[in-house]
């Protein structure tokens, strides 16, 4: 199967990102093909929904992400949490790769997808500060989110991109169960839009 691992986290030491390394070594050990995106070796710009020859949609890079996207059976998702959400790298990423609009061609790549959250923060009771996100793809791109998620903080970490116990095992279940949801929903004959 195809998958598409995302790291939207800027943070040059970004524990989310170490996750998606491990989750992309893992897919691709069990012979998937993994297409991995860094926004900090892949950048996007800032959404500003301008469709001239300046604008986001024109950037070299916003294609080679809503490609990835529209073309994975299934998604992995790396995201760091600040202050109680998301950072701003991934709601840029959504919004410029989820943009439809017939009359300029464009429909959003998030459509049905099968999401899995790789959640890096700092304290341990922000562990569902991804919700309203994952919500928000639910409702508003019909994705199929993975109930099971990782969520790690520095203490999870016996070293810097090694994972301590704990969470190698949370890890190898979650990149497992994310392969079996899209292994399940593959092949689907139908494409949501957003009108119900």
């Amino acid at each position: 199967m195809k998958f598409a691992v995302l790291s939207t986290s800027l943070d040059p030491d970004s524990r989310s990102a170490w996750l998606c390394d491990l989750a992309a070594a893992q897919l691709r050990a069990q012979g998937h093909e993994v297409t991995h995106l860094d926004l900090r070796a892949t950048p996007l710009p800032p959404f500003d929904n301008d469709q001239g020859p300046h604008g986001c949609y024109a950037h070299p890079h916003a294609e080679v992400y809503h490609r990835a996207i529209r073309e994975a059976d299934g998604v992995f998702l790396g995201v760091p949490v600040y202050n109680w959400g998301l950072g701003s790298g991934v709601k840029a990423l959504v919004e410029l790769t989820g943009s439809s609009d017939a009359a300029r061609g464009l429909h959003g790549a998030w459509f049905d997808r099968p999401v899995t959250f790789l959640v890096s923060g700092g304290l341990d009771h922000g562990y569902l500060s991804h919700g309203a996100f994952a919500f928000g793809l639910m409702v508003d791109f019909r994705c199929v989110v993975n109930p099971h998620f990782v969520y790690a903080t520095s203490a999870h970490w016996a070293a810097p991109g090694v994972p301590g116990d704990w969470l190698r095992e949370r890890l190898s279940r979650t990149v497992d169960r994310g392969v079996d949801l899209a292994a399940r929903l593959r092949g689907r004959d139908y494409a949501s839009v957003w009108e119900l």
